[in-house]
């Protein structure tokens, strides 16, 4: 099998650096017998992908084989692995993740060269870019960090088994959505470099992409807060966002990313921020390249990280060549990307762009700066500073209270200039609901003079009102005055109003989602925690909780040994549930995994659900009794409602606008004149 494998990621190569030197010749040299070249160099893109998939297919079934001569197979799987688990081998590892990488980008440039007919010359610069990006992965496969490597000596009876932390449902699809999120942001950058490269006339090139962008920026959301809720779940200590090095490299491509989504309105609808668009897509592919390379260099210590390895110097100089082509080409024709208007007032959807795109760099940077500090510390004074949440949350916290007030004005403003009377019409009552929401929080004992995190927490609720009262606000305004037009009722003028435009109304449940997502975030400064030695009958108490500890046991199964406590859960006298918080022993790999246990109290807390977070934390060894960790989290549920509901706002973005229906009216026949009849 292994040499099956070898086989096809050479050939693979081969068929990759065809597709770009052809089609880098057939664009240099136009003409009949180029067509020609530039069509077998498409085809020979085509065939990349059944060659890398077969790679990838013998990767997955030498792991269910449990073929251990494979050194891959050995150190990521096991007999005993679970059969989903199985399928996750494929990405659970270096040389398997690019691996997977490589058969994602083939996807992609699969479908982009199906679909070549739509503008011919425009597609054949991106596939040739995209051919370019596969040849240095493939180089990766190849010769750097070979999946297929046979292992040496005594052939192993088992292997190590996959990394605990990644014996988890979600890590099923976590990692594919995340590499479908990286790898995507490939296309829309071909697509761009390919634009500049051939001075494409117009703004076509961005409606080509948009769909593009907007099903990556999707698959990356999803990706971001599956990672989040996997940390929630499976780390065990209570929180589900650290600012961990690698969680900031799928970040950083997001808010670009998002910021690309946003300014591009500002191209189509008035030709303006071309230079600024151009450069957005290529710094967000620059940054999921940069993420690549933050797993895979050992350059930064996280949970999330591959092992140290030199090929990181790889990616440092695949980065080199990027850089050094984007600035080639937009040195060589920026004269094409002159602006066609100007702002033209602060007061202006223009100008709301503008800050917002200005706000998203900025949190960007500020990541970027925290994320690379240990490694210019180090440069510097010869050892490593690291920085934590408290630097984060300094300075990323304003920033993000910024852009949600942004988020509930910009909808408000017209294009061009907008009247301060129209946008104190507009955001009167959406205003007024956020002052009573932060009036209610003052009254039911919120006090943000006393402690920084309140007040943060009382602008947050705040805030997020003023996003969800002003996308109601438009949905109903809008629907009126299909009502008054159509006599429809309002529910059904809404469904109307958004089937016309899609993207604008899909855009606004994104922002609701947003609000929804800051409204879970929010509840963090009211967290409690609480830690104890519970042995049988031992009560601990938290918040209005009570946990009475019933038993604690152990089983053994033949992928890991565990160990759990049995908690019964009282809120008074009145028993709400009972838990088993777990830890676990994995018998190949020898290491050991906590498995909270997590009861969202929805029952009892309505809206303010709160999250009852259970951790076994080790067993006492003199008292042989559990170690019981208890987190009270309020409002966290609110957090993947939220993603949820982006999700469907970018679903619903991407379907197509309804099509006005049409009636052709008859004829009118003429009456013949008296005359003609005489």
């Amino acid at each position: 099998m292994s040499q099956i494998g070898s086989f096809a990621l050479l050939l693979a190569l081969a068929l990759s650096a065809y597709s770009f030197l052809a089609g880098l010749f057939a664009l240099a040299r136009p003409g009949p017998g180029s067509d020609r070249l530039g069509e077998t160099a498409r085809r020979a893109g085509i065939a990349v992908f059944a060659v890398v998939f077969l790679a990838a297919l013998v990767l997955v079934i030498s792991a269910f084989q449990d073929d251990f001569s494979i050194a891959y197979i050995f150190h990521h799987s096991n007999r005993d692995l679970p059969i989903p688990y199985k399928f996750a081998v494929l990405w659970s590892g270096q040389e398997g993740s690019l691996l997977f990488w490589s058969l994602l980008l083939s996807a992609y440039g699969l479908v982009l060269r199906l679909r070549h007919k739509t503008d011919s010359r425009l597609f054949a610069h991106a596939s040739v870019i995209i051919a370019a990006v596969q040849v240095f992965f493939l180089l990766l496969l190849n010769f750097a960090a070979h999946p297929f490597a046979v292992m040496q000596g005594t052939l192993p009876a088992d292997g190590n088994g996959l990394n605990p932390l990644l014996q988890y449902p979600e890590m099923v699809i976590h990692p594919p959505m995340l590499y479908l999120g990286y790898v995507g942001f490939t296309v829309p950058f071909a697509f761009a470099l390919g634009a500049l490269a051939m001075r494409y006339p117009g703004e076509k090139w961005i409606h080509i992409t948009r769909r593009w962008t907007m099903v990556t920026w999707g698959f990356l959301t999803c990706g971001v807060f599956l990672g989040a809720h996997w940390a929630y779940s499976v780390l065990g200590w209570g929180g589900y966002w650290g600012w961990d090095p690698v969680e900031n490299a799928s970040f950083m491509p997001w808010l670009t990313g998002t910021a690309f989504l946003h300014s591009v309105m500002m191209q189509e609808k008035r030709g303006m921020l071309k230079v600024w668009n151009v450069w957005l897509i290529f710094v967000t592919f620059m940054l999921s390249i940069f993420g690549t390379f933050l797993t895979r260099s050992g350059v930064v210590s996280s949970v999330h990280a591959f092992a140290q390895s030199s090929i990181g110097d790889w990616f440092v100089g695949f980065l080199a060549i990027i850089l050094a082509t984007c600035i080639l080409f937009y040195v060589k024709n920026r004269s094409h990307l002159q602006s066609e208007h100007r702002l033209e007032s602060l007061v202006s959807r223009e100008s709301s762009f503008l800050f917002n795109n200005l706000l998203f760099v900025l949190f960007c940077f500020t990541v970027l700066w925290g994320t690379l500090f240990p490694i210019l510390s180090e440069w510097v004074q010869g050892h490593k500073i690291t920085v934590g949440p408290p630097f984060y949350n300094h300075v990323t916290i304003p920033v993000i209270l910024l852009l949600l007030l942004l988020t509930a004005v910009g909808p408000l403003l017209a294009w061009r200039n907008t009247s301060l009377e129209s946008l104190k019409r507009n955001f009167l009552w959406p205003a007024f609901g956020a002052a009573l929401v932060g009036i209610l929080m003052i009254v039911c004992g919120v006090r943000p003079w006393k402690d920084i995190s309140y007040f943060y927490a009382l602008m947050a609720a705040m805030l997020a009102t003023l996003v969800t009262l002003t996308v109601i606000s438009e949905f109903v305004r809008g629907g009126r005055v299909i009502s008054r037009h159509t006599g429809q009722g309002l529910l059904a003028s809404m469904a109307h109003l958004w089937r016309r435009n899609t993207r604008r109304y899909g855009g606004y449940i994104v922002h609701f989602g947003v609000a929804v997502v800051v409204t879970g975030i929010l509840g963090t400064p009211f967290n409690r925690e609480a830690e104890k030695e519970m042995g049988y009958g031992d009560h601990m108490t938290i918040g209005p909780y009570t946990l009475v500890c019933q038993s604690y046991t152990e089983e053994d199964n033949p992928n890991y040994s565990n160990q759990w406590a049995i908690i019964n859960v009282f809120r008074g006298s009145r028993q709400i549930t009972t838990m088993f918080p777990e830890r676990r022993f994995y018998k190949a790999s020898q290491q050991t995994q906590t498995i909270p246990q997590i009861h969202p109290t929805f029952k009892e807390d309505l809206f303010l659900v709160r999250d009852l977070y259970l951790v076994y934390e080790g067993v006492n060894p003199e008292t042989g009794r559990p170690i019981i960790k208890a987190h009270l989290n309020p409002l966290v549920m609110w957090i993947w409602i939220g993603a949820l509901v982006m999700i469907f706002g970018t679903i619903t973005a991407l379907v197509p606008n309804a099509v006005p229906a049409r009636v052709t009216a008859p004829a009118r026949i003429e009456p013949e004149p008296v005359a003609a009849r005489t």
